[in-house]
């Protein structure tokens, strides 16, 4: 390992700068966009990691007699300088749009015979930012410290052919979780689109031929949605509006079984694995299941492997999946799915929580929801060969989720743990290479029962 200051790894006195003054790109200097005219990059590029972000542009004139500077090139690094997210850091990629960087963002370019940009990227992400932010000293600026501060920072790097190496595998674990993903979006709107369909339009696949819903023994050509060609709605009191002939209207208490959530004394709360692991509410959620936290050795209520949790208290209707037996606290609910249709409750408490979000849009906030009123909601049910038809034609897109979201928790927490092992040499790329391969395994087993 060698030791380095910060200045040491960029390309020249250019390659670490700060974005230039506000006031040197004021609206009055921006122009409309055209061939000839400048991007200038925001904050929002790096949170959002997408450099199509802004609307703001300057003249080729303006760019050529004071901002050429601050010039953004392909594989230069913009870091975050100002609000809560300072610290973020996004790599722009091929075939960017010409422009410069504005005053809330950092730019870094590097010197690449010292250090490779994989690993540059990981060490500034899990490494250097926590210097940063511990060394604010006196600066002026809010919320970052000052540019000779950060240039004399010291860090360590082993040989650059160790670090392409170490950069490629870590950066290799990213794609695969950025892949799953694309997969699980690409999946969840297919879901949410055959939900909607169905049960909202209550355009499902109908054989009019037969006067039932389709199934296997139906000839395609008499198979048509339901409502747009003609089957017959009928008017639904509760419900205000009408829906298909046969169906009904229930409580959700008909369709799920519920368990309510009750915190365990404050007491037996730990970190240490002791007892049950224990969700308290929503702010233990991930994309799709929770992240585990806390433990109670004085467990209340409970939720199996498979439930929904459902968040009872702000943000009402927020949902995730339980991975485990565990016990659950007064900001959630579990619910488990009667007759097995699982498929059908979660797109049920999807729509729900859709419903939701356009209450509090409209400022009709809820700061929760009472086992009465969520017992009580009323969902429409309908025929069991429809319920049937639609969990066969959505078990294996949702166990392909889980699988993937599974995976990616594996993956995540495996790169977090190798991450500074590889970093001081602790562990060899070709061990991380085993560990990985069998964090791969691991989720492809769980969920496949439908």
């Amino acid at each position: 390992m060698n030791k380095y200051f910060f200045k040491d790894i960029v390309l020249n006195k250019n390659g670490f700068l700060r974005g230039p003054f506000g006031g040197d790109l004021k609206k009055e200097i921006f122009v409309p966009k055209s061939k000839n005219t400048y991007k200038v990059y925001e904050q929002s590029v790096v949170l959002q990691s997408n450099p199509e972000i802004g609307k703001y542009y300057i003249s080729e004139e303006y760019f050529n007699n004071k901002m050429r500077r601050f010039e953004v090139l392909p594989g230069d690094f913009v870091v975050s300088c100002s609000g809560v997210n300072y610290g973020a850091i996004y790599q722009l990629k091929e075939n960017i749009e010409k422009g410069i960087i504005n005053q809330a963002l950092l730019r870094i370019r590097l010197n690449l015979e010292i250090i490779d940009s994989n690993y540059f990227f990981y060490l500034f992400k899990h490494h250097i930012v926590n210097m940063i932010i511990g060394k604010k000293g006196d600066s002026t600026i809010p919320n970052f410290p000052p540019i000779s501060v950060i240039k004399e920072l010291e860090i360590e790097l082993p040989a650059i052919s160790e670090q392409v190496v170490i950069g490629k595998l870590l950066k290799e674990i990213d794609s695969k979780i950025e892949l799953n993903n694309k997969i699980n979006t690409e999946l969840e709107g297919m879901a949410k689109l055959i939900y909607e369909y169905w049960f909202v339009q209550f355009d499902f696949p109908f054989d009019f031929a037969q006067g039932k819903p389709a199934d296997e023994s139906s000839d395609p050509k008499d198979v048509k949605p339901y409502k747009s060609s003609g089957g017959k709605m009928v008017w639904n009191k509760e419900l205000k509006r009408e829906i298909p002939e046969g169906w009904e209207v229930k409580e959700l208490k008909d369709i799920a079984s519920i368990t309510m959530g009750q915190s365990p004394p404050g007491e037996s709360y730990n970190e240490n694995s002791e007892g049950t692991v224990f969700y308290q509410g929503c702010t233990d959620f991930g994309n799709r299941f929770p992240t585990i936290r806390k433990f109670t050795t004085m467990p209340t209520r409970f939720a199996n492997e498979g439930d929904l949790l459902l968040s009872v208290r702000a943000p009402v209707g927020t949902i995730n999946i339980s991975k485990e037996h565990c016990c659950i606290g007064r900001g959630l609910a579990a619910l488990a799915a009667k007759n097995g249709q699982k498929t059908f409750l979660f797109g049920v408490m999807q729509n729900l929580k859709q419903i939701f979000d356009r209450r509090n849009v409209d400022g009709t906030t809820f700061g929760a929801i009472t086992k009465d009123d969520l017992f009580t909601i009323k969902v429409v049910r309908p025929e069991k060969s429809i319920l049937d038809h639609f969990h066969k034609l959505t078990i294996t897109s949702f166990n392909k989720q889980n699988k993937c979201e599974l995976e990616n928790i594996q993956l995540s927490s495996l790169r977090d743990w190798l991450l500074p092992m590889l970093m001081n040499g602790q562990v060899r790329v070709r061990e991380a290479e085993s560990e990985l391969n069998l964090a791969a395994e691991a989720p492809r087993k769980a969920y496949e029962k439908g």
